[in-house]
């Protein structure tokens, strides 16, 4: 039996971070879980230090529950180096090689319309991006 995941992000600043992925991934805000009415509620039955505060996280959640979870938290230290794991974004859609690098170029475009950056573009392949804060991730094209 397969295991549900969620994916961690960690980064300086969870409400830029959590923006930028909405717009990429489509996803909306996670609730708190139940029976808190709010992060601020959870946090604290979860004895998270006072100084700590539910601006240093967000929770994502893909809105027709398919994908997995995305939590992002504050840290202190600045990222150093190269991912070593990494998202691709799959954009959708039929047709040949030209039309699917299209699909490719455009939600490039989007992306960094939202605040992102190409990195390299793999000519009719796909595109390595970065986030507002430098996590690598590409976007390419469904299978065919």
């Amino acid at each position: 039996m397969a295991v549900r995941i969620d994916l961690t992000l960690d980064c300086a600043d969870a409400r830029l971070l959590a923006e930028f992925w909405k717009t990429a991934l489509g996803y909306v805000d996670e609730p708190p879980p139940a029976p808190f009415t709010t992060r601020e509620e959870w946090l604290a039955h979860l004895g998270v230090p006072e100084d700590d505060s539910a601006d240093d996280g967000a929770w994502l959640c893909d809105p027709d529950g398919v994908g997995p979870g995305l939590s992002i938290l504050k840290v202190p230290e600045p990222k150093t180096a190269k991912n070593r794991l990494h998202l691709d974004i799959r954009v959708s859609g039929h047709g040949g090689p030209e039309e699917r690098w299209e699909r490719i170029r455009a939600e490039s475009e989007r992306l960094v319309a939202a605040g992102g950056k190409v990195l390299v573009e793999v000519d009719g392949h796909h595109v390595v991006m970065a986030d507002p804060e430098g996590n690598e991730f590409c976007v390419a094209a469904t299978s065919p």
